[in-house]
């Protein structure tokens, strides 16, 4: 049996990689998802975000798509990132010229590998796959392109015929060659072998993908058998289960084995970026970026992370852009409820503590989730603590008949009140841009999530909407339920609000 991270005599030990570098194609394999589709406007940031994270290769597209792909490529080829920008091309010379056109770095040229790609989905004979791919890579270097190529169907092709169509490649003067697992088909017994025999050649990249779970497992493996650069995408979109996850790939590398590879504390705020760019939300227990990864609710695992930060997690949660946060249900214990009633300055008896935890035990058992306002109600309720509110919804109006949707909101801010009306894509984002603009600027609080849920059913059906509002370094959620939508976001927003500024003495003044 192999040992898969550096004792096989044929890897390299990955503590020993002195190097390796990501090509990020979330704009192009992660837009191939099903339901994606991406604005110039949202390449463009989200290529930024990427060049700041320190990618190394962005493959913003692929030319050939049409005229507005071309409009997205040429939009990130004109921010002068330090990335290598790439465009994606099939194995035609039209494919080169209008990636050339978007004044592109270099080219991702993909051709067929396996039997079943050449003479099937091609038609051609291994031999003019061979030749035809060579006059293709000479003719993007004799136009000055960084040349990547990139064998379709790597892993279940033929190895000798890929050795053969990848070594004319790079005699024909490609940058390197990439080892493509395409339908996510391949075990690591597979990656190991086909990546050593083409690190022979000259330099490989690898490309996997997540349909068997070992997305991760075939990168580290290519890693260790010589390959330099790693595909994948953030947050793991693409076809199918998706491509390798850079954070995760990135993470392996530095906690394991101390290779750096990104900036690692860029990661968070990029997959949120994505996330909301692309509508394919975080999954909970996601590794490095998903809401629970940092999230602690048993108390024997919150009271032992209380006392040594390391107990209960592998790595900090700043090193990527995180903070720990500890969640209240039906598993939370005493050092749990205290630690969060510190957070917001709350203080209570031994006896008035034991109280609390029963109540937050008894939402828990309910299937409910206690959030940062729910602790706070019920501690003021059992310590009889008078709290003053310093914002209060008085009314709401919205309308969503008319094109935009717009909505107009009064508050009493610290006595004064305060109306403003806004438009949005829907009356909820709407009524939630008044209720921002009413607050003013200078309460400075950002919305970090947004979650709707119908608790009944049937046309009249209440729904809760929980939202997470972050000012400075304070975070509070807030949940509400309410048969309309607007109404339970809007109430919830105030609310987090209300508790995000309580402890600040300075008065919220109005914009000017």
């Amino acid at each position: 049996m192999i040992d898969l991270f550096g004792g096989h005599p044929e890897t390299n030990a990955l503590s020993d990689v002195s190097d390796v570098q990501f090509l990020d194609t979330t704009l192009r394999d992660g837009e191939q998802a099903p339901g994606i589709s991406l604005t110039p406007d949202e390449k463009a940031r989200i290529a930024r975000k990427l060049d700041d994270a320190a990618i190394d290769v962005i493959e913003a597209g692929s030319a050939c798509t049409g005229s507005g792909e071309r409009e997205t490529i040429q939009r990130v080829t004109d921010l002068d990132l330090d990335a290598t920008v790439t465009s994606f091309c099939r194995g035609i010379r039209n494919d080169i010229d209008l990636a050339m056109d978007c004044d592109v770095d270099g080219i991702n040229l993909v051709v067929p590998a396996s039997d079943k790609h050449v003479t099937q989905k091609v038609g051609t004979t291994p031999e003019e796959n061979v030749e035809n791919t060579a006059d293709l890579v000479e003719y993007a270097k004799d136009h000055g392109l960084w040349v990547e190529v990139i064998g379709e169907d790597g892993s279940r092709a033929d190895l000798d015929y890929l050795e053969a169509l990848m070594g004319a490649s790079l005699e024909a003067g490609a940058d390197r060659v990439c080892y493509a697992d395409t339908v996510g088909h391949a075990t690591p017994d597979r990656t190991l072998e086909v990546v050593s025999r083409l690190t022979d050649l000259g330099p490989v990249s690898t490309h996997t993908h997540d349909d068997l779970g070992l997305a991760v497992t075939n990168a580290l493996v290519s890693v260790a058998a010589g390959a330099d650069l790693v595909h994948g995408t953030i947050n793991g979109i693409g076809e199918r289960a998706g491509n390798v996850a850079l954070e995760e790939v990135a993470i392996a590398l530095d906690h394991g084995y101390g290779v750096e590879t990104m900036n690692l504390e860029a990661v968070y705020d990029l997959a949120q970026l994505i996330a909301n760019a692309t509508g394919i939300p975080l999954a909970p227990n996601k590794a490095v970026i998903g809401q629970n990864a940092f999230t602690h609710e048993s108390g024997i695992h919150t009271d032992g992370t209380l006392k040594d930060d390391a107990m209960y997690e592998p790595y900090p949660p700043e090193k990527v852009g995180r903070q720990r946060r500890l969640a209240l249900g039906k598993h939370a214990g005493r050092a749990g409820v205290k630690a969060a009633l510190d957070e917001h300055d709350m203080e209570v008896t031994d006896d008035q503590l034991a109280e609390v935890v029963s109540r937050v035990k008894k939402i828990g058992d309910r299937g409910k989730r206690v959030t940062d306002a729910d602790l706070l109600r019920i501690a003021e309720e059992i310590s009889g603590s008078d709290r003053e509110r310093r914002v209060e919804l008085l009314d709401l109006t919205a309308v969503s008949g008319v094109n935009p949707p717009t909505a107009s909101i009064r508050l009493d801010v610290d006595g004064e009140t305060r109306e403003n009306a806004a438009t949005g894509s829907g009356p909820v984002d709407a009524a939630m841009n008044a209720t921002v603009e009413a607050l003013s600027h200078e309460a400075d609080a950002a919305l970090e999530a947004y979650h709707v849920d119908a608790i009944t059913g049937g046309t009249d059906a209440i729904v809760t909407v929980e939202v997470e509002m972050s000012r400075d370094d304070n975070t509070v959620a807030v949940s509400k339920s309410d048969s309309d939508i607007t109404r339970a976001s809007v109430t919830a927003m105030v609310e987090a609000m209300d508790r995000l500024i309580e402890q600040n003495d300075d008065q919220v003044i109005a914009d000017d």
